[in-house]
């Protein structure tokens, strides 16, 4: 009895073993470039008043500076636009480098039209994710720190009214937790950004007035809607690098009467797609651009502060971190447009599939795709552009000559950035007015050479559907689709896979005709209740291996599957396999204990 007792814990602790070594080890390398400075960074201590200063001896209020910029700081009278930063457990208000840094360079690239003054907090670096008290004396030191930051700009013509807030890991509950203060005005917050942020429930339970903590923010943010409806957060994860902070936590879920939380995964972000640890998302290059470009975007013209306009501000928002339309933000155009290039050239193409590639185009081109002799046939447009210039693209033609159009609706913001690669996908019934469909090509000088693919296709020849294998298979049986058709898009959707402690890898093997192709391919995981996206490019013939895991398991009254979408050659076949990767779903198990918990169960029903 006892040896089967011992064979039987054993059993367990190897099997936990491997889960925790494919949690630490197993995920994907780190594809973070590092930020730099280009002059000497300098922090300059804020005073604070000398009730604060007994109050809270050991926290401080920094100003981030380098090189000139610095000196211009040292009386403390700042002209830009306040960031305030909030490190995270055990964290250093020097975290907030990388953010200055960048965005002080882009201030440079605009001629100082505008710029940012980041601030940072001194928390000691204080273990607050083991211990709650010290999370209500941060809350309250921020909100000191907010006056004091705003009185520096009392003396301005037009005199700052908001602070925007980043918070790294337990700095953003910290920013959340501002609003449950009884003598604070949410009018104070224009935007909160949090990064790998655990909103849900603590990463570990080691303490009471953790819980606590964590239960009065978020039954504020359930229960007081209409208090918090002008505060929009924007919740970053960190993906399967990050061990410490599973994503699944960082996901906020969306109130019911006002939906002001936007949650991503980075993994998912256009022009970052990749992963990042617990301690790289602060510094990780292509993640800041991401979040100082949003900064910059987000601020008003006429006033030179963020916007407090919500529905632009979720719109940009969603434009630098969910989906990115390809078309640079200050180039959107009205829904409809004069074609002004009458003098370009225009070309009718007939065929239902079309490429182009060139490299020095003297003149704009026109191509127009005519719907109504294609509409019997086909059910979508789509196509692949690797001009990325930002600049509008396609067209839906309403008023049109013998040979050229005249007047049509921009249809460019329905693009999307793909690494590589720009893509449109059209359903025709959705554009029953239009006659054609233009893509514009715009005049270039240069030799970098560019392709575009295009073509009309029925939705039904290139989708498929499968079921996942069975978690208990140990990869021993497979599901597997082949799409022997040609195309340049294929859509596989998997039954089934909705749960966190399904794990599977994915074999696809493209087989070409051609061996000279412009653009490689982009494979997508695309979940639909969750930006939990991740991107594969690959060169083709090619034949690689994808894993597939969920941050977080599909809500309880959604119906969507998870769909792998393959961006292609129109002279490709593929063949999808999909085994059981049972060692990736000993390392999905350890989730479940915080899925499972009270506090992530009560915040996950309101999804």
């Amino acid at each position: 009895m006892k040896l089967a007792a011992a064979l039987f814990y054993g059993l367990i602790f190897c099997f936990v073993g491997i889960g925790i070594r494919d949690i630490l080890f197993l995920h994907e390398a780190n594809g973070c470039s590092m930020t730099y400075m280009y002059e000497y960074p300098e922090y300059k201590k804020v005073p604070l008043p000398k009730r604060l200063s007994r109050r809270y001896p050991s926290y401080g209020l920094y100003l981030y500076g380098e090189g000139v910029y610095a000196e211009e700081n040292r009386n403390l009278r700042p002209v830009g636009i306040p960031v305030l930063f909030l490190p995270g457990n055990a964290g250093s208000y020097k975290q907030v480098r990388s953010l200055g840094s960048v965005a002080l360079r882009k201030s440079e690239n605009i001629d100082f039209k505008f710029h940012f003054n980041f601030f940072s907090i001194d928390f000691n670096e204080e273990l607050v994710a083991f211990y709650g008290g010290s999370l209500q004396k941060q809350t309250k030191f921020v909100h000191e720190c907010i006056k004091v930051i705003l009185k520096l700009y009392k003396d301005q013509e037009l005199p700052v009214s908001r602070v925007a807030i980043v918070g790294h890991s337990m700095g953003g509950l910290v920013a959340r937790a501002l609003l449950t203060l009884q003598d604070f005005n949410p009018d104070l917050i224009s935007l909160i950004i949090t990064q790998a942020t655990p909103h849900i429930a603590p990463v570990l339970t080691v303490d009471r007035y953790l819980l606590d903590f964590y239960d009065t923010v978020n039954s504020y943010w359930l229960l007081n809607a209409n208090t918090v409806k002008n505060v929009t957060v924007l919740s970053v994860g960190g993906g399967f690098r990050d061990y410490q902070v599973r994503s699944g936590l960082t996901i906020l879920p969306s109130l019911n009467i006002h939906n002001t939380t936007i949650s991503v995964v980075s993994s998912a972000v256009p022009r970052v797609w990749i992963s990042t640890d617990h301690l790289a998302i602060v510094w990780c290059k292509e993640l800041v651009l991401s979040t100082v470009r949003a900064l910059f975007d987000l601020v008003e013209p006429d006033s030179n502060q963020i916007t407090q306009n919500q529905e632009k501000m979720k719109f940009i928002l969603s434009h630098h971190f969910v989906k990115h339309t390809a078309v640079d933000h200050e180039e959107e155009a009205d829904s409809m447009s004069p074609f002004f290039g009458l003098k370009s050239v225009w070309t009718e193409i007939g065929s239902s599939s079309w490429s182009y590639s060139g490299s020095n185009e003297p003149r704009g081109k026109y191509f127009s795709f005519p719907v109504s002799s294609h509409r019997r046939n086909f059910s979508h447009f789509h196509c692949q552009s690797s001009v990325l210039d930002g600049s509008p693209w396609l067209y839906g033609c309403t008023k049109s000559d013998i040979s050229v159009c005249l007047e049509g609706m921009d249809l460019s913001l329905e693009s999307e950035l793909l690494p590589t690669f720009k893509i449109v996908t059209l359903s025709l019934n959705h554009y029953l007015n239009l006659s054609h469909i233009i893509v514009y090509i715009p005049r270039t000088n240069g030799n970098k050479e560019f392709t575009l693919h295009c073509e009309f296709f029925s939705e039904e020849s290139r989708t498929a559907t499968t079921q996942v294998p069975n978690v208990f298979s140990f990869g021993i049986s497979a599901s597997k689709v082949d799409f022997t058709s040609s195309g340049l898009m294929h859509t596989l959707q998997l039954q089934d896979f909705n749960q966190i402690y399904q794990a599977f890898t994915v074999y696809v093997e493209s087989k070409c005709h051609s061996l000279t192709e412009e653009l490689p391919s982009v494979y997508r995981w695309h979940i639909p209740w969750s930006n939990e996206d991740s991107f594969t490019a690959v060169s083709i013939p090619s034949s690689v291996e994808i894993s597939a895991k969920l941050h977080v398991a599909r809500p309880v009254n959604d119906s969507s599957v998870s769909v792998l979408h393959l961006y292609t050659s129109r002279d490709c076949q593929y063949q999808i396999t999909i085994r059981t990767s049972f060692f990736q779903v000993l390392g999905q198990v350890p989730f479940l204990s915080v899925s499972l918990s009270p506090t992530s169960v009560k915040l996950l029903q309101v999804f």
